[in-house]
């Protein structure tokens, strides 16, 4: 709190120490949030974030009501262990944190797709939790002759999202598989989902060796049909805690195929994303089903109180088969928590107004904490 009783709002985002020692509300990405807190009058900072100076930033929101955390699950080759055991020290003392990160673990990882597919708005969806699991079960599921999309349990920007299915030549029966000729050396058409990477064929033992990393420490792999109408976009829809803020709509996207008879090298790159307001006609069907059935169903399944819902968070959809009506349905294909940006204008005064009545609400917790403890 500043000393004329505002509240006191950190925005962190990552950056070395110059960019630390250099920052300001105008030289960053998030100028227009920094302006709709400072219209509701509240006194918002930068807080830029590195491992190597963690305790630096610790004190810095010591010393403020809230703060709002964009930070990517893997940033510059490291993860957020060291960051989130600070977050959660800061929100402990009393402080607003968004995403607080034991909410990022119910509801920003991969495994909330498989958590929750039968909600509303999932798939045919599977989880491996060991390297030996997905050796003995993945070869099953493409045998079935379907893609599947398999992603790692905390990434961002398509890394360690694959495409993975049988190559056309591979025949019937080896597919199924034999004790001479096992599934794992058949050969496959596989995808990363990393901007700039091109479909591969390769042996399917060689895929499954690439996955590996994927299940370090407490790592795991969800396995998702692949949706053939990816090809008519992703709908991204923004939320602000558990109301619609906006949508955009990227027309070709990561895993987008390769044109018939085009060399598979030269498969579309991703497009860029169109941002619209909550009130899109097109998107209101979406967005009912969003808000009055998936977010509460979400929230009672992983014990997330609305108040600790994201400020902002996204859910990314694909669409599904059409209904026996012909509506259409919709496949969540993502959450994103962790770092949600670039987000549409129409969300902007959103943040600032929820930002601001959680950290009233955490000010007003903290001082009753502190007032029952004499």
């Amino acid at each position: 709190m500043t000393e004329d009783g505002r509240c006191r709002v950190a925005i962190l985002y990552p950056g070395n120490r110059e960019a630390r020692q250099n920052a300001s509300p105008e030289k960053s990405r998030f100028l227009k949030v920094f302006q709709a807190l400072a219209a509701l009058g509240v006194h918002a900072e930068p807080a830029v974030y590195h491992d190597d100076f963690c305790d630096d930033v610790r004190r810095q929101l010591m010393q403020v009501d809230g703060v709002l955390v964009w930070v990517n699950p893997i940033e510059g080759e490291r993860d957020r262990s060291v960051l989130d055991a600070m977050l959660r020290e800061v929100a402990a003392s009393g402080v607003f944190v968004s995403t607080h990160p034991d909410v990022t673990l119910k509801l920003g990882t991969k495994e909330v797709l498989h958590r929750t597919r039968d909600i509303g708005w999932g798939c045919d969806t599977h989880l491996y939790r060991s390297m030996d699991q997905l050796r003995r079960e993945l070869p099953l599921k493409l045998a079935a002759g379907k893609a599947r999309v398999l992603k790692q349990y905390r990434g961002n920007g398509g890394n360690g999202v694959w495409k993975v299915a049988l190559a056309a030549d591979v025949t019937a029966d080896q597919g199924r598989g034999s004790a001479t000729s096992p599934l794992v050396e058949a050969l496959v058409c596989a995808q990363h989902a990393k901007r700039g990477c091109v479909e591969e064929k390769i042996l399917l033992s060689e895929f499954l060796a690439r996955c590996e990393p994927y299940f370090a420490g407490d790592g795991r792999m969800i396995d998702q049909a692949y949706q053939s109408r990816l090809p008519e976009g992703m709908i991204r829809c923004y939320l602000v805690h558990d109301k619609v803020a906006g949508f955009g709509h990227q027309a070709i996207n990561a895993l987008y195929p390769t044109p018939t008879g085009a060399p598979p090298d030269t498969a579309p790159q991703p497009g860029p994303r169109l941002y619209h307001p909550p009130s899109m006609l097109e998107f209101q069907s979406l967005k009912r089903q969003l808000e009055q059935e998936w977010v509460p169903a979400t929230q009672q399944l992983l014990d997330i109180d609305t108040n600790e819902l994201p400020v902002l968070w996204d859910c990314d959809f694909l669409l599904g088969p059409k209904s026996e009506s012909g509506e259409d349905t919709y496949v969540l294909c993502e959450i994103n928590v962790s770092s949600v940006s670039p987000f549409p204008d129409s969300a902007v005064a959103l943040i600032a107004q929820a930002t601001l009545a959680r950290t009233q609400a955490a000010r007003r917790e903290s001082r009753s904490a502190r007032s029952g403890s004499f």
